[in-house]
């Protein structure tokens, strides 16, 4: 007769923690710049996709949550010079026409931390085009703003 195998021990795997979701009820966002919102988000239009801020040439664009610049560069179409963050698995935030960009892929932010300087590239005037971004979708960034 073979010898009866050891009892196998069922330890559960240590539980990784888990990657904070900044979420809209957090109070996590902040607005990126100053300035009027001159352009609104409207479902399902391809041109509306974010908000478009008023401002003026160099002035001061933030990130609006923590996370890591994972493009910085002018390569997308009708975005001017581009910083796309990830803030978790599930949400980003990209910041269109900036006349700089401060920050490289990789880079890690801070909310209010300034990752651009306000400008033009690829549009008309003076603004940041603002989107959010959840599982890919784009989400009115009204939404995950704080009240102002």
């Amino acid at each position: 007769a073979l010898p009866a195998a050891p009892p196998v021990r069922s330890t559960p795997a240590p539980a990784l923690p888990a990657v904070p979701d900044v979420a809209p009820a957090s109070g996590a966002w902040r607005w990126p710049t100053q300035g009027q919102v001159i352009g609104r988000f409207v479902a399902g239009d391809p041109k509306r996709q974010g908000l478009d801020i008023a401002g003026s040439a160099g002035q001061s664009v933030q990130a609006a949550a923590d996370g890591v610049v994972v493009y910085s560069g002018s390569g997308l179409v009708g975005y001017g010079e581009l910083i796309i963050v990830k803030h978790s698995d599930e949400w980003l935030s990209a910041y269109a026409h900036n006349r700089r960009r401060l920050v490289g892929e990789g880079a890690a932010v801070k909310a209010g931390q300034q990752i651009a300087e306000m400008g033009r590239t690829g549009t008309s005037r003076d603004m940041l085009h603002f989107e959010v971004r959840r599982n890919g979708k784009p989400v009115d960034p009204m939404q995950v703003l704080p009240a102002r």
